[in-house]
């Protein structure tokens, strides 16, 4: 296998998601040439760790053409054919996107669903690749080596949406405990729909505000314990190898929970407010010993 196209949308969770099947491409065919058409900005995370060659965005205008029913244009179509596999994420209700690849005579394409069918999600994303004799021996990806800061906290208080965020005023809560019982260092992950949350934690640590990935990564992999909801930053966390405690609420943890024996997820039911600081306390213990 010389050259591999990934197709492969969504956030950052859904990428993290996507990373035991490019793992698997990557072991089987070390040598091969393997780009992704997606998340351009999640993507460039498997390039810096080598799963992958190139990214591009799903944005870019020449990739619409492949849901229009007309002939591809010439040059594009030139580039598709150059890669021996194809395996595609992107919705194909009409299947315009699998009849341009068979026009273009593609060795080996194989498509599923962009929305995942089977638990873990990751594991939903590696089947496709068991036919060609790739089956899947893990549903989780380390993405970099940790290597902790026993006292640095990170804390996530956001998530895509306010459905699965625990309560402003709970983490308020667990942030005086933290640092004033414990003397912890709290990194603050927050983002673009953070903002309440962003100012009412700054004062208790420093902020990670909508920092760049490569560099959450690095500051990630310095942390002890990541606390966190339903998202794609804990789907981070989690391939960073921190040892992650979750909040779940509406979601299935079954498909969406980080597979790996660092993660501790809690759900009292489909209410965030059901779960309780002392919940959350218990789970983070033991905390590393108060700093003299």
């Amino acid at each position: 296998m010389r050259k591999i196209l990934v197709l492969r949308g969504g956030a950052l969770g859904d990428f993290i998601v996507t990373l035991p099947a490019l793992a698997l491409l990557r072991q089987h065919w070390p040598a091969a040439h393997i780009e992704l058409a997606g998340n351009a900005t999640a993507a460039d995370l498997g390039v810096r760790a080598g799963l992958i060659d190139r990214a591009h965005s799903q944005h870019e205008a020449r990739w619409s053409a492949l849901y229009a029913s007309g002939p591809l244009p010439t040059a594009f179509a030139e580039y598709l054919a150059t890669f021996d596999l194809v395996l595609n994420f992107w919705p194909d209700p009409s299947e315009t996107l699998a009849a341009h690849f068979a026009h273009l005579s593609t060795p080996i394409f194989r498509s599923s669903s962009a929305l995942p069918i089977r638990v873990p999600a990751a594991a939903h994303y590696c089947e496709p690749l068991r036919p060609l004799g790739l089956p899947a021996k893990t549903s989780f990806h380390l993405l970099a080596p940790p290597s902790p800061k026993p006292h640095l906290i990170a804390l996530h208080p956001g998530s895509g949406s306010p459905q699965k965020n625990w309560p402003l005023s709970r983490w308020i809560a667990l942030c005086r405990w933290l640092h004033a019982d414990h003397h912890a260092e709290l990194l603050i992950i927050t983002g673009e729909a953070d903002g309440p949350a962003a100012t009412a934690l700054a004062p208790f640590g420093t902020s990670a505000h909508q920092l760049p990935l490569a560099q959450l990564v690095a500051r990630l992999t310095e942390c002890s314990r990541f606390l966190g909801h339903d998202s794609g930053i804990s789907h981070l966390a989690a391939a960073c190898g921190v040892p992650s405690v979750l909040l779940f609420g509406p979601t299935d943890l079954a498909m969406w929970a980080p597979p790996a024996p660092h993660v501790t997820v809690i759900r009292r039911g489909p209410s965030l407010a059901e779960i309780s600081l002392a919940d959350v306390q218990t789970a983070l213990r033991p905390l590393p010993a108060v700093r003299k």
